[in-house]
């Protein structure tokens, strides 16, 4: 390759690389609604193929009725989890004292036991100051959510259309030989596919089984916490004790022990011990994927892709790994197995 040859090649990769720092930088707002069309559109590739394959339908068509097929199965039901969401805050916002007393039956309770009193005048006022804020905040993130969700509709819809080029150009740009392509394709649809199924129906099923416990030991607004608790299923290392722990607390603070007891117990034996049951099966079932990976992958994603992070922050660990375990296997053994002179 001659000099100037060379020059047009790094210049290229040079701007190549300029405008995609801009052009990334300009569409992380809408990074969410990008990944999320990324995930739906490996799970429902398999129906987009039989529709226009087997069933010879043009593929407008079929994006048209898969997209519809996606605002129903989720679009609808996340509406819905938004609006009682709303509704909560609004509650918030009107009567903000209904759950400043819980705050100050706490310190009440510290303060006899202890002598100490951790809820001063100053920080009363602070933390009834900061509720409307705090809906304010979830109030944007709400907002945020629905742009994202349109994006996500709209470049499913074109990704379907496109779908077979799309992947054969991504398969052609891809820096590895043939066998090392077809690797890291099954990795990304094994990983979006389980952590995109398995995720939501380990939460769904958590928080079913954590409304029984509620309902049985008299836990108030069993609705708002189940729902609550599907959500904790996601974070790392404390998972749902994050709900059930502050709500026997709080029974045991109102007084109701046996109660307070009840679901503390059923929360450590029966929610916690559930959680590991289910994600063994899920794991064997779906990708068998290392704990460990799960765990930090959801540290590691959730503050760099936001909430899509439970789905692509362990595809991110676990894509490192097969990428270390690739360059040992074509270059170090390789290395290793030359003969010496």
């Amino acid at each position: 390759m001659s000099t100037k040859e060379q020059y047009w090649k790094y210049s290229l990769i040079v701007i190549i690389l300029f405008m995609g720092i801009i052009i990334f930088r300009q569409i992380s707002p809408f990074l969410g609604g990008l990944l999320g069309a990324l995930t739906i559109y490996i799970l429902v590739r398999g129906q987009m193929r039989y529709l226009v394959e087997k069933r010879k339908l043009k593929r407008g068509l079929s994006a048209l009725l898969i997209t519809a097929e996606t605002i129903f199965v989720f679009l609808i039901p996340l509406g819905l989890t938004v609006w009682m969401i709303v509704n909560k805050l609004q509650d918030i916002n009107l009567d903000p004292q209904t759950y400043i007393a819980p705050i100050q039956q706490v310190a009440e309770f510290i303060k006899e036991k202890t002598g100490y009193d951790v809820l001063g005048k100053d920080t009363l006022t602070f933390i009834v100051s900061m509720l409307p804020r705090i809906g304010q905040i979830i109030m944007e993130s709400i907002s945020s959510l629905a742009i994202n969700l349109f994006v996500m509709i709209f470049v499913l819809y074109f990704m379907l259309i496109g779908g077979q080029k799309m992947e054969a150009y991504v398969n052609d740009i891809l820096p590895f030989n043939e066998s090392n392509t077809q690797e890291v394709t099954n990795e990304i649809n094994m990983i979006v596919r389980s952590n995109a199924i398995g995720i939501p129906l380990l939460a769904i099923i958590q928080g079913g089984v954590a409304m029984i416990g509620y309902f049985l030991f008299g836990a108030p607004n069993i609705l708002m916490l189940g729902f609550l608790t599907c959500f904790a299923t996601i974070i790392p290392m404390v998972g749902t004790a994050l709900v059930w722990l502050p709500v026997a607390a709080y029974l045991a603070i109102s007084g109701d022990w046996f109660n307070a007891i009840g679901i503390a117990a059923y929360g450590a034996i029966v929610v916690s011990q559930s959680d590991n049951l289910i994600r063994f099966i899920l794991q064997k079932k779906m990708a068998d994927t290392h704990p460990l990976i799960t765990i930090f992958g959801v540290v590691i994603g959730l503050p760099i892709f936001g909430f899509m992070g439970v789905i692509f922050g362990p595809l991110l660990l676990s894509l490192f790994f097969l990428f270390v375990n690739m360059f040992k296997k074509e270059y170090l053994d390789l290395r290793n197995n030359l003969p010496s002179r």
